[in-house]
């Protein structure tokens, strides 16, 4: 119960309908309009906090934290940020941080990954051509070639990032098809990522996640109705 009123709450919230500095309506309140207990409201709330969105204090009330506080990594808040119509800067920063985080993460994983590694994201691969990424099946294991790859920079930093990729991943990718097909099949650039991490090529693995995210980056903006092109990062030297 508390999950689906932290959902609700966390919709309106990343949405706007609550501004940051907002005071939340009361306890009582909230729990008499959504027809819950006071305990499971304020369960809802301290799931809120711990993700940033919400402050609470004796006497002032719940308040909704400044967007520079929110955790808009954690998967719920993802998943909030695409219940509706996402921002549209907000998706280009999460493009923009796949761009910088994997294609290092695909390049370490070429050099570093082993047959169990290679064994997922095949498998994967293969779930993704069987089910199409039309499917939650299919969605599942674009999550699942993402993570491995994650997993096999064998880079502690980077695989706390697997969640957020993962959701970051499946969110945009579903937005995409909300309204139509897919513009075109992005299974090939896949392919291309897992053929060149197999090969122990990390230049390509990592040339070719670049290219896998880009044109992902673009599908998303024309589903949207807009002209985000992608992020310009340059190679460290």
């Amino acid at each position: 119960m508390h999950g689906s009123i932290a959902h609700k709450i966390g919709v309106a919230i990343v949405s706007g309908t609550y501004a940051p500095g907002d005071i939340l309506s009361s306890e009582v309140d909230f729990s008499e309009a959504l027809d819950v207990s006071r305990g499971a409201y304020r369960e809802a709330i301290r799931a809120l906090a711990a993700k940033g969105l919400v402050e609470s204090r004796p006497k002032a009330g719940t308040r909704v934290l400044p967007r520079a506080r929110w955790n808009l990594l954690d998967p719920d808040v993802l998943t909030w940020a695409f219940a509706g119509e996402p921002d549209a800067q907000f998706v280009r920063n999460l493009f923009e941080l796949r761009a910088v985080v994997e294609p290092a993460a695909a390049g370490f994983a070429a050099e570093r990954r082993d047959r169990d590694d290679l064994r997922i994201l095949k498998d994967a691969l293969a779930q993704m051509r069987r089910h199409s990424l039309a499917t939650e099946a299919g969605r599942v294991a674009d999550r699942d070639f993402h993570d491995a790859i994650l997993r096999a920079t064998r880079n502690d930093a980077m695989m706390v990032l697997a969640a957020s990729i993962g959701a970051a991943v499946s969110w945009t990718t579903q937005y995409k098809q909300r309204a139509r097909a897919l513009p075109r099949n992005p299974i090939p650039d896949h392919a291309r990522v897992y053929e060149a991490i197999a090969a122990g090529d990390p230049v390509a693995a990592s040339a070719a996640m670049r290219v896998l995210v880009d044109l992902a980056l673009q599908d998303t903006a024309s589903a949207m109705g807009t002209d985000v092109q992608p992020p310009a990062i340059k190679a460290l030297p």
